[in-house]
């Protein structure tokens, strides 16, 4: 693809607020596609539109309850100038979809709606709720139909949290046509409520030469899907204003399909404070982050702007060990940051949350991801089987500690996904000796790379079953993917 079609492209979606507006009328639609002129690619890529927040679900307090309406269905969006506008699949006509934002002990009652032509879920993604509203390949809402899904959050579940479709086969496409949203749910007594908060939804976007979403290829389907776009708040390359000094939360989903994320601010100051469920024990400096698909984190950072280095958020290069298509061999620019005006922002607490281990676990599993491609039906396989929705792989037992060691002998990273609860990573071999994590938090999601494993401690404290997988989602759709049943 021309380099030149590519800056064009960049531009209208840099240019064009589409994709978190879009719930708007359809004169203000129209008013969102401007004219851009041939030599305005350049343009798209040094200057770009402020970060979007992500719009938030519209919510009603009664009986108890916050009650809302959520609905997937097809939506026109214009992307690209002079052409026909591009059809996504939206949660309420935004991509992305409505942030839901709670309070731990609070309950939800919402009504969704498929309007899709495939079946689909909503899956609460890291959420600790009843299995039969966590909304796995067991429990398909079929085209035309609705259900409620209702659920109530127990305490200490503060974190970071976001929901998609999870229907056996169809996940990878309906994800990457554009469902998915963000799920926040806080706490009372928050340390870090005194920081200024940004929300950062990553996702990445793949266009075929007419500008419509592309099906996925036979690479795409083999390694997972990267687009050509990776998109901030569904805008590409925004930008954000960090005042000298200041000192922002921020929260980061990796809403991807495949990519592995190699984050970084070379010229702030960057503390680790919490991962996929909640705060760590302690503020942790950090260079870098590796954010898996389907993880997420919270970051502080601080408006410090050294001198030489570039002023915003970067995906360094990462090869994930694809196998045929080419890997990223150059950073990305993903968010610029602007400097804005001093501001004198409280330091941050030596201690955010008291987190104890876990004990000794009374069960031990071993999980093994592998390969095999000669045979097109099942190249994906866990403990050399593909998924089959009427086979339970694991029988637990409610409130009992188990530890997994996910041991991966494929050729390129799988991110392993429990679903359920969060569990602690405890250690990490690295193909030539084993190695303690060292600190403690909590996560659903681990990236375990080739010819290395992790070990993992949970406990399950709701009955029903629980999904584990990898969260490549073509490699989840294409079998590599098992359930636990758990029981009272």
């Amino acid at each position: 693809m021309q380099r030149r079609q590519l800056m064009q492209w960049g531009a209208a979606l840099a240019l064009s607020p589409w994709l978190v507006r879009s719930a708007s009328a359809g004169s203000a639609r129209a008013a969102m596609a401007p004219a851009v002129p041939p030599d305005a690619g350049a343009l798209g890529l040094v200057g770009s539109l402020p970060l979007p927040e992500p719009k938030r679900l519209p919510l009603e307090r009664r009986d108890g309850a916050l009650h809302g309406c959520l609905s997937a269905s097809a939506v026109s969006l214009p992307l690209l100038p002079g052409r026909p506008a591009t059809t996504f699949w939206a949660y309420n006509d935004s991509v992305p979809g409505p942030a839901i934002e709670l309070f731990e002990g609070e309950s939800l009652s919402l009504r969704f709606d498929n309007r899709l032509p495939q079946p689909t879920t909503v899956h609460w993604h890291g959420l600790p709720i009843p299995a039969d509203q966590d909304g796995n390949p067991h429990d398909p809402v079929l085209p035309g139909q609705s259900r409620d899904y209702r659920f109530s959050l127990p305490p200490d579940s503060a974190g970071t949290y976001w929901y998609h479709p999870h229907p056996h086969g169809h996940t990878a496409e309906q994800v990457y046509r554009g469902l998915a949203g963000v799920f926040v749910v806080r706490s009372r007594n928050d340390p870090l409520a005194h920081l200024a908060e940004r929300w950062l939804v990553l996702s990445d976007l793949k266009l075929d030469s007419d500008g419509k979403i592309a099906a996925n290829s036979e690479a795409d389907a083999m390694d997972g899907r990267e687009g050509q776009f990776v998109l901030v708040n569904g805008a590409w390359r925004p930008r954000l204003a960090l005042g000298r000094g200041e000192r922002q939360r921020w929260r980061i989903w990796n809403a991807t399909s495949a990519r592995v994320l190699k984050l970084a601010l070379p010229a702030h100051e960057v503390w680790l404070v919490g991962t996929d469920g909640g705060l760590i024990e302690k503020p942790r400096r950090v260079e870098s982050l590796l954010l898996p698909p389907g993880a997420r984190a919270e970051l502080a950072v601080t408006g410090r702007f050294d001198a030489g280095k570039p002023a915003g958020l970067l995906a360094l290069p990462y090869a994930r060990g694809k196998m045929m298509g080419p890997e990223q061999d150059e950073a990305l620019l993903l968010l610029d940051i602007e400097a804005g005006a001093a501001v004198e922002t409280a330091a941050l607490p030596s201690r955010l949350r008291t987190m104890a281990p876990l004990p000794k676990p009374a069960l031990r599993r071993s999980v093994v991801f592998s390969e095999d491609m000669s045979n097109p039906a099942a190249m994906f396989l866990i403990n050399g089987r593909t998924f089959d929705m009427d086979r339970m792989d694991f029988t637990g037992k409610v409130g009992v500690v188990e530890e997994w060691e996910i041991d991966n002998r494929a050729d390129m990273d799988h991110p392993f996904h429990l679903h359920g609860t969060q569990f602690q990573v405890t250690e990490r071999h690295d193909g030539r000796g084993w190695r303690r994590e060292p600190y403690l938090a909590w996560r659903d999601v681990v990236n375990v790379p080739p010819g290395q494993k992790a070990r993992l401690r949970f406990r399950q404290d709701l009955p029903g079953p629980r999904m584990f997988h990898c969260h490549i989602l073509e490699h989840e759709d294409a079998g590599m993917m098992g359930t636990l049943d758990v029981r009272a």
